[in-house]
């Protein structure tokens, strides 16, 4: 039996998304994107390969997965096994502290998290590029979860060339995100339904791929100079464009319900007030705030009295994969 290797892997939060894919099959997306690692949420996963076990035993938050609720792991196991030549199943133990597909990015922190203890386990040694194109294959949002703070997922055009750099990975500025879990239930439209629904159908769809490499070009070297506006500024029109990809994709979708809009006037309405922050959102109806540290006890008194305190969540920017 081999030795069980622990990884832990934070999700994060797209500031300039991905919505779309180029090829399904080995996850190449449009577009580049570029996120920022939260230290709030996270997945925790033990990996072990036993020549005693007749099929891979997955087990995710104390519940032992059937065949099929663990085949995406499966697949995923079997690209590691491809790569070592082993054939041996695998005892896979996974823990998410994060809502499940409420749009707070489970998959990516839970396919970092297994692409670097599997990898491990089966004797592999990758650098983290390597993992990074690794565990895209898992979820495409993982590829940035193997880096810390502000990561750009490079868009390449094949297997080789698609994965994630980091741009910041200290981050020495004082921001955080405040998630509002609005609605923690499973969405009905799959990230991976929205995209090709979007892709295949919105007439926007050409002109967002123009809007990407924009809000990059801008993004980047405003994060690089610190410059907390025209970053918020940024992520925020970014949002509202990928969501119009949704509302103008046939048929027309959502993944807002009236406590996201509620939550997006308050961003709104606090800024006029003088206190300056941004939302964004995922596939989901949960907000995440943009500010600054010392804005907070503001923010979050104001969304403890609109949503509940125990739905106010502050993170601030967190760290790449790590071992144990």
């Amino acid at each position: 039996m081999n030795p069980a290797v622990t990884a832990r892997a934070h999700t994060n939060i797209a500031l300039v998304k991905y919505w779309g894919k180029a090829n399904t099959d080995l996850i190449i997306p449009q577009t580049s994107s570029l996120s920022l690692t939260l230290d709030q949420f996270y997945t925790d996963t033990t990996v072990q390969f036993d020549d005693h076990l007749t099929a891979d035993e997955i087990t995710v938050n104390h519940d032992l997965l059937s065949p099929a609720a663990g085949q995406k792991v499966h697949k995923f196991l079997n690209l590691v096994r491809e790569q070592t030549q082993r054939t041996s199943f695998a005892r896979v133990t996974s823990v998410n502290h994060v809502p499940t597909a409420a749009g707070l990015a489970s998959s990516a922190s839970a396919f970092a998290a297994l692409a670097g203890a599997a990898s491990r386990a089966a004797g592999l040694d990758l650098d983290r590029t390597a993992l990074s194109r690794l565990a895209r294959r898992g979820s495409g949002s993982a590829t940035r979860s193997i880096f810390g703070g502000f990561v750009e997922w490079q868009a390449g055009h094949d297997d080789a060339s698609s994965f994630a750099i980091p741009l910041e990975e200290n981050v020495d500025w004082p921001i955080a995100m405040v998630a509002l879990v609005l609605d923690a239930r499973r969405k009905k439209v799959s990230s991976r339904q929205g995209m090709q629904n979007s892709v295949a159908t919105s007439p926007y769809y050409p002109a967002w791929k123009d809007v990407v490499a924009q809000d990059l070009a801008a993004i980047k070297p405003a994060i690089q100079a610190h410059d907390f506006t025209t970053t918020g500024e940024i992520l925020e029109a970014n949002a509202m464009r990928m969501h119009a990809l949704t509302l103008s994709a046939q048929p027309p979708y959502s993944y807002f319900n009236g406590d996201t809009l509620a939550a997006m006037q308050a961003v709104q309405q606090l800024r006029d007030d003088g206190i300056a922050c941004y939302y964004t959102l995922d596939a989901g109806p949960n907000v995440k705030v943009f500010c600054q540290v010392a804005d907070l006890p503001a923010i979050t008194q104001h969304f403890a009295q609109q949503f509940g305190a125990q739905n106010v969540i502050v993170a601030h920017p967190g760290p790449g994969i790590q071992f144990s």
